[in-house]
């Protein structure tokens, strides 16, 4: 587990981007938070770390956003289903299945219906205040967290936490 605080949408957005930068094909993330926590904001980042070029919103009534990058972003907001198993009628499987990166709003509502081996990613605050919490289920999440933690700590100069 890592946990840091961000004090602003723009550092949520930061720390998002630094993930985007050591992403690879094939990645599972589950963005996690209550309404308004920072979730569409981060992935925004993730998305800048990509290359993304477009804008990255909610895909919250298309349900899936399709983004070019590096590596292809499949950006999902499941908040809307009823149903966990709603999931195979999106063709979830082709986005998690495939060399992109599947990254899932609300993530926690399907979790049953996805693989054990992801990323989980809990963000939590009042504000502009956020407390942003990597979960690692799986040898190659748990490297890429350490990986990450170090790229925070390197680039924040004092060894802190915050973006």
């Amino acid at each position: 587990m890592f946990q840091l605080t961000t004090k602003s949408v723009e550092e949520t957005e930061k720390i998002g981007h630094k993930l985007g930068e050591l992403a690879e094909p094939g990645m599972l993330i589950l963005l996690t938070g209550d309404l308004g926590a920072g979730k569409t904001a981060f992935a925004r980042g993730v998305g800048r770390g990509l290359g993304v070029k477009g804008p990255v919103t909610s895909p919250s009534f298309t349900l899936v956003e399709e983004h070019h990058g590096r590596i292809p972003l499949y950006h999902m907001d499941v908040y809307r289903l009823h149903s966990p198993e709603e999931l195979i009628d999106i063709g979830y499987e082709e986005y998690v299945d495939s060399e992109g990166i599947c990254l899932i709003e609300w993530g926690d509502l399907v979790r049953e219906m996805l693989s054990a081996e992801h990323l989980e990613i809990k963000i939590s605050g009042v504000g502009a205040e956020r407390t942003i919490t990597f979960l690692p289920y799986g040898a190659y999440y748990k490297r890429l967290v350490e990986e990450l933690t170090t790229s925070v700590a390197s680039s924040s100069g004092d060894g802190n936490t915050h973006a």
